[in-house]
């Protein structure tokens, strides 16, 4: 694979998703400058699936800014809800006027599982797709991560972002939201993805 050079735009506006991509990025060397603070908009996913979604935001930076792109499309996949919400799991947070809040998608997930019965699974899985979009052709190299868990309620822990407050990882007892971060990038799925990427590169 081609290497990525000194600079690599991170395409996203979520700030939570942005410092932890950082942070898996720091050994690296690699100046890492968000979507948002370039302005670039947030495109219009339109894929079916985490692959699709992720090569979308990367080539769509990449083209704009003229500069390696790496974008993440990841989201919480609930056996019992079959695979909900899945590639819209940001959407489950967001308002009609688009504005995000992740107590109303982890009420939304709560509500939806109690509907779904007393013996519904807790079973869930976290997915997540890293693509890297280079400006010069649109190449794009896909990775995917996924940890395994379980899902509580009430929420609990002030760390993490989105979802992380309701899922306790396989063999785990604190949800991701209550981890400190490096242990959380230990094992997540994001961390995940980013081995199979850090081999790629190496």
């Amino acid at each position: 694979m081609r290497s990525i050079g000194p600079k690599l735009v991170i395409a996203t506006h979520n700030a939570g998703k942005l410092r932890e991509i950082r942070e898996l990025l720091a050994p690296f060397n690699i100046e890492c400058v968000g979507a948002g603070e370039l302005d670039l908009p947030e495109p219009e996913e339109t894929g079916v699936t985490f692959v699709d979604n992720a090569e979308l935001k990367a080539r769509e930076a990449a083209d704009l800014s003229g500069l390696p792109a790496l974008a993440d499309d990841s989201g919480l996949c609930i056996d019992a809800l079959g695979g909900r919400p899945g590639i819209h799991s940001a959407r489950w947070a967001e308002d009609e006027a688009g504005t995000r809040d992740w107590m109303r998608a982890m009420e939304r997930v709560q509500s939806e599982l109690e509907a779904a019965g007393p013996d519904a699974s807790r079973d869930a899985h976290f997915v997540c797709a890293l693509a890297l979009a280079w400006p010069e052709d649109g190449q794009a190299e896909a990775f995917e991560g996924k940890v395994h868990g379980t899902l509580v309620w009430p929420p609990r822990g002030e760390n993490g972002f989105g979802y992380d407050p309701i899922f306790v990882p396989t063999d785990g007892e604190q949800t991701f939201g209550e981890m400190a971060p490096a242990d959380k990038h230990a094992i997540s799925h994001r961390a995940d993805a980013f081995r199979k990427l850090v081999e790629a590169l190496g």
